[in-house]
């Protein structure tokens, strides 16, 4: 089996934790792991991406090659719309449907969701809305991860979530507890 993700959205969303937590659960599994990452800017707002190729059998490069992505994950609702030369027609897309209008010609919101409302596998969610309902407002990437954990297919969902434990260990029992309440929240979507 092989799968491979790209994760998308702005800097500070929490696109690099998510797929750290992805990364140790396929670890922890045996699977073959492949990773590249485009930090943007090091301060809010830049844009950051993660390709993620996961596999049972070798991998042998870690860019995800056009119309070859099986999920796009993505925290900001107009990332999504860079990265659709990468996905097929069995392609899925989770997404956080509050943008994050973070430059002058940001798209109306109303053309932008009519564009991503045409694609035939999408999820979207107000993640963030999510998380302040369960008094996690920081935990919004982890409600992401719950929506897209089933599409992921390569590892389950208990592998996620001790990821999540591992990850998120040294910060703390509280941290890890909003972190997996986050992920569940995210699995009821």
């Amino acid at each position: 089996m092989k799968k491979d993700l790209i994760l998308c959205g702005v800097g500070g969303q929490g696109i690099l934790s998510i797929a750290t937590v992805i990364g140790e659960a396929a670890t922890k599994a045996g699977i073959f792991l492949k990773q590249a990452e485009v930090h943007g800017m090091s301060q809010r707002g830049g844009d950051v991406q993660s390709n993620l190729r996961l596999s049972t059998t070798e991998i042998y490069s870690d860019l995800i090659p056009l119309g070859k992505a099986d999920l796009i994950i993505s925290m900001e609702p107009m990332e999504v719309l860079r990265y659709l030369p990468y996905i097929n027609k069995s392609s899925w897309i989770v997404t956080n449907s509050k943008p994050f209008v973070n430059i002058p010609n940001y798209p109306e919101e109303e053309k932008l969701f009519a564009e991503l409302d045409t694609l035939p596998n999408i999820k979207k969610l107000d993640i963030e809305e999510v998380a302040k309902s369960i008094m996690m407002p920081k935990s919004a990437n982890m409600v992401l991860l719950g929506m897209a954990a089933k599409y992921i297919e390569i590892v389950s969902v208990e592998q996620l979530r001790e990821a999540i434990r591992t990850v998120f260990a040294r910060k703390g029992d509280a941290i890890v507890e909003a972190n997996l309440k986050a992920f569940e929240e995210g699995m009821k979507n």
